[in-house]
């Protein structure tokens, strides 16, 4: 039983340092093109690559520790998940000063990127979610979330391009990227809370 236990904590630690790296890597991109073309919605969603990079390195680090340890780290998880909430927040109101579209071309072809590396790493994490509580909860939630958001971002872009000459789409999708993350957070907490209960019985 505990050999099992131990090989799957291997199998998990394995997965999310993978995860972490891809998240990592698209970050680099995402934020560069989000720069480049005054994309709400693409700087939100770079900001949740690294969160989601962080919050993988950091469930492998903490796989070995107790329930305890464990449920407190899932508390610092939730508070890291809200960073990239507040940070598209504070974009989407700088955004409103000018109100400027961005290129509606990048932003599809930067999103369907995003959709792709995150549909994938929501694939590898899924059959782990229920696995080390609040810790792999967290990072399906967020896999989970910016599968949805590259959807919404590259749905942003088509209607930017072919529809709707404007920044309200982008500025609308980046704030929900960031809704989301705020609930993911939410969650997550309130599952570290259920753990740090349960250590204490």
């Amino acid at each position: 039983m505990q050999s099992s236990i131990a090989d799957h904590d291997q199998q998990l630690r394995r997965t999310v340092i993978l995860v972490a790296a891809l998240n990592l890597a698209y970050f680099g991109v995402e934020f560069a093109v989000g720069l480049a073309i005054g994309s709400v919605s693409l700087f939100a969603d770079s900001l949740d690559f690294l969160e989601d990079a962080s919050v993988n390195l950091l469930i492998a680090v903490a796989l070995g520790w107790g329930a305890r340890s464990r449920a407190r780290l899932g508390i610092v998880l939730a508070l890291i998940l809200l960073a990239p909430a507040i940070a598209g927040l504070w974009t989407a109101w700088q955004k409103l000063m000018t109100l400027a579209p961005p290129a509606a071309l990048p932003l599809t072809l930067t999103g369907l990127g995003a959709l792709a590396v995150n549909l994938s790493c929501a694939l590898m994490l899924a059959r782990f979610r229920n696995h080390s509580g609040s810790l792999t909860r967290a990072a399906f939630l967020s896999a989970r979330n910016d599968v949805i958001a590259n959807i919404a971002i590259i749905a942003a872009g088509a209607v930017t391009a072919y529809l709707w000459r404007s920044a309200w789409p982008d500025l609308i999708v980046g704030a929900g990227i960031a809704i989301m993350n705020a609930d993911a957070a939410r969650e997550v907490w309130e599952a570290a809370h259920e753990e740090h209960r349960a250590a204490h019985c």
